[in-house]
């Protein structure tokens, strides 16, 4: 005896492949499928359609099968409403939740499609039906957020993904999203294209997010970064509180980790520079004070404080000090990422590991993201936690900066 339910694709799900991984998914997960309704789209921009019957043993297999087709864009023909169950108390959400990805996301309610707002990976879909009759509306929400009676989403019925499709042509700004991590591209027409991107984002009056590591000090890319930042081409900053110590350490005392960044060489008690910094700029009350006093006068926490870029700087169980500016419940710290990356239209993440892929958890899918790593596992890692909208390149990032610096500001 076998269960059956019918779903539907439709896009340009030929060239993007969608069509196939769906096909693939259903025989991998031992299901079966019939092709019923087959339309081709006969020009580059015409959509094509797919209707097809996924057969399985159980019901369980079914629903599995279903759940991983959803994730790719299919939709089950004729959708019901979707199951809603209220939270049983704060923190806890129902059993069967819908656990989200970073795709644009539709659920219906009461026979309309609503889209999600602040679509997230890993977190929970709430509907709040509104009094007058208005448009309920759909939101995320991470666990540790949900409060008793919400009306959480649970099961696979009623809930729409749309994945990014590929570009529909080769060439443009991000026309090589879809090219994963390479240390062979040109890096020269790939910070052009970046470039490209910044500007159009800045005359649009767009957001871009720069996430930053302490190798950005080490390498020698911390100047041209505080270009940028004073040229206005940077509209927030995340990082860790190691990023902003030694930033302020070669203000003050021209060293990184202990070491001349110029002459590389170490200064009698240079490896003690560090925390001195920690202590100075906890004496005059936090960073933004520090470069009112004039004890701070260049480096990119600088030109933040001038230019009213705003930071977050996330603290971890690892951290010398930290500075007064850091944030140190770990909740607080990831409720403000969130808020960063949610308004972020590119994010250039840049030498760090740890924080990009904490940032890329908050990203959705339709966020153009350039991950600069000398490591190519940092980028690969990134991929493999569901940012697949982010582009790699394998290079020195105290080289990567001062190019871009020298496109945007030539």
């Amino acid at each position: 005896m076998t269960v059956s339910r019918t779903v539907e694709l439709e896009g340009h799900i030929i060239d993007s492949g969608t069509m196939g991984h769906c096909f693939g998914v259903v025989m991998d997960m031992g299901g079966e499928f019939e092709v019923e309704e087959f339309e081709v789209g006969r020009h580059k921009h015409a959509e094509t359609y797919c209707r097809m019957r996924v057969l399985a043993e159980t019901e369980s297999d079914l629903r599995a099968i279903l759940h991983e087709l959803n994730q790719q864009g299919a939709t089950v023909a004729d959708p019901r409403d979707a199951t809603l169950e209220a939270a049983p108390e704060d923190g806890v959400v129902p059993v069967d939740f819908y656990s989200t990805t970073n795709h644009p996301t539709f659920v219906r309610v009461d026979g309309e499609w609503v889209e999600v707002e602040d679509v997230e990976m890993d977190c929970a879909l709430v509907v709040e039906k509104n009094a007058d009759d208005e448009r309920p509306r759909v939101y995320t929400k991470v666990l540790n957020a949900i409060e008793g009676d919400d009306l959480v989403v649970t099961g696979e019925t009623g809930i729409r993904v749309e994945p990014p499709e590929r570009p529909r042509n080769g060439s443009g700004s991000f026309g090589f999203m879809q090219g994963g991590v390479s240390s062979e591209r040109p890096s020269a027409s790939l910070i052009e294209e970046i470039a490209d991107e910044m500007r159009e984002v800045r005359e649009n009056d767009g957001n871009v997010l720069v996430v930053c590591g302490p190798a950005i000090v080490h390498s020698g890319g911390r100047d041209a970064l505080a270009e940028l930042v004073r040229g206005g081409y940077i509209d927030a900053l995340s990082a860790g509180n190691g990023f902003a110590v030694h930033d302020l350490e070669r203000d003050l005392y021209g060293t990184s980790l202990g070491v001349d960044t110029e002459s590389l060489e170490h200064p009698r008690k240079g490896h003690k520079h560090h925390i001195y910094t920690i202590s100075e700029i906890a004496r005059l009350g936090g960073i933004e004070e520090a470069v009112d006093e004039g004890v701070v006068d260049d480096g990119v926490m600088y030109e933040c404080v001038r230019n009213d870029v705003p930071y977050v700087l996330a603290g971890s169980i690892r951290d010398d000090g930290p500075l007064p500016d850091t944030i140190t419940d770990s909740i607080e710290a990831q409720n403000a990422i969130r808020e960063q990356a949610q308004e972020a239209d590119i994010v250039l993440m840049l030498a760090t590991l740890l924080h990009s892929v904490a940032v890329g958890n908050c990203l959705p899918s339709t966020t153009k993201t350039v991950c600069v790593d000398i490591n190519p596992a940092t980028v690969t890692q990134l991929l493999d936690r569901g940012s697949a909208q982010a582009i790699g390149m394998v290079t020195d990032i105290g080289t990567f900066i001062p190019m871009l610096a020298e496109e945007l500001l030539e």
